[in-house]
């Protein structure tokens, strides 16, 4: 079967490799389903885990993909009940194949009103969003939020969810495009800023959702109300210079980590609430699909979202010999 495989560790992504010929999964055992592969979305953690980057490293060579859509062609026992039909698949690793075999707890039912693409898209921003704004974040009616990386599909996803909930939220991205993307996601304000030397005038905010970290941390840690807090999700424009802890003292602000999958796995009903929570709202968190590759081309299209080139989501397309959109 075809997939794409990471034999060695690599800043320039070398050791990706398209296989025309991989072993096929092992078949579903007891609560296990194998599921063809329809789409597949990235996500910035797919990048560190090819760099060696990322908290957690499977074992060389591994297959790339933690978020995707498919359909269940076969069940072990006790998961009879999928066969055939449509799911949202997520895993840590091993989605960029035509076909996996996963506990048949890691599907889940496609929300009603998703297609193919959404759905690949949908869960990793939906339920980050949902973690960090509305369960670490505890986000209110009436708050100013201020998004970092508004563009990304991660930021749209905070956009639109914080919008949904009642808060007031402004947008920070680096081009005009993504700025007119988060527009479009409900954001209220816009700020357009220069990665090298991020400037945010804005004041006066409760919640900071930042997966950007980097040299916009700072600037928007600085935009706080006295009492608020911001949200670290992630580190896409790299660490975050040190923290002189009296700025946190002096405005009583709190400094929030969130990671979204490890909340679930910590917590297994919580994490079901959650997801509970996010499918529920599908239709007000519709990712916006930026940019379509095909398998052949997923090193390209990692690459991309690496360097900051892509919009919103990126999908990958597993029918074999499709051209790249």
């Amino acid at each position: 079967m075809l997939a794409l495989v990471c034999h060695a560790l690599s800043p320039d992504l070398s050791g990706l490799t398209l296989e025309r010929h991989w072993p096929e999964p092992h078949p579903p055992g007891p609560g296990e389903v194998t599921v063809r592969m329809l789409t597949v979305a990235l996500n910035f953690p797919d990048m560190l885990m090819l760099r060696g980057g990322y908290q957690f490293r499977p074992q060389l060579p591994f297959i790339p993909g933690t978020e995707g859509c498919g359909v269940v062609v076969a069940a072990g026992q006790g998961s009879e009940h999928w066969l055939g039909h449509r799911v949202i698949t997520g895993a840590r690793q091993g989605l960029l194949a035509e076909r996996v075999t996963l506990a048949a707890a890691q599907v889940r039912a496609v929300p009603p009103g998703l297609d193919d693409l959404q759905a690949a898209a949908f869960t990793v921003g939906a339920l980050t969003a949902w973690v960090g704004l509305m369960v670490r974040g505890r986000l209110r009616r009436g708050e100013r939020v201020l998004v970092t990386g508004a563009g990304g599909g991660m930021g749209l996803a905070a956009v639109a969810l914080a919008v949904a909930e009642g808060a007031h939220v402004t947008a920070v991205a680096s081009s005009a495009q993504k700025l007119e993307l988060a527009r479009a996601a409900g954001a209220h304000d816009i700020v357009q800023i220069d990665r090298a030397a991020p400037e945010i005038a804005a004041r006066g905010i409760d919640l900071v959702f930042d997966p950007v970290g980097g040299a916009l941390f700072m600037p928007a840690l600085r935009t706080l109300a006295r009492g608020g807090r911001h949200a670290i999700i992630g580190f896409t424009g790299g660490q975050a210079p040190p923290l002189a802890l009296n700025r946190a003292l002096l405005k009583e602000i709190e400094i929030i980590g969130v990671r979204a999958g490890e909340h679930g796995r910590q917590d297994p009903a919580a994490g079901a609430a959650a997801m509970a929570a996010i499918d529920a709202r599908a239709e007000a968190l519709k990712p916006h699909i930026g940019s379509v590759f095909a398998l052949a081309d997923g090193a390209q299209a990692i690459a991309g979202m690496a360097a900051g080139v892509l919009s919103a989501k990126t999908i990958i397309k597993m029918a074999p010999n499709e051209a790249s959109a």
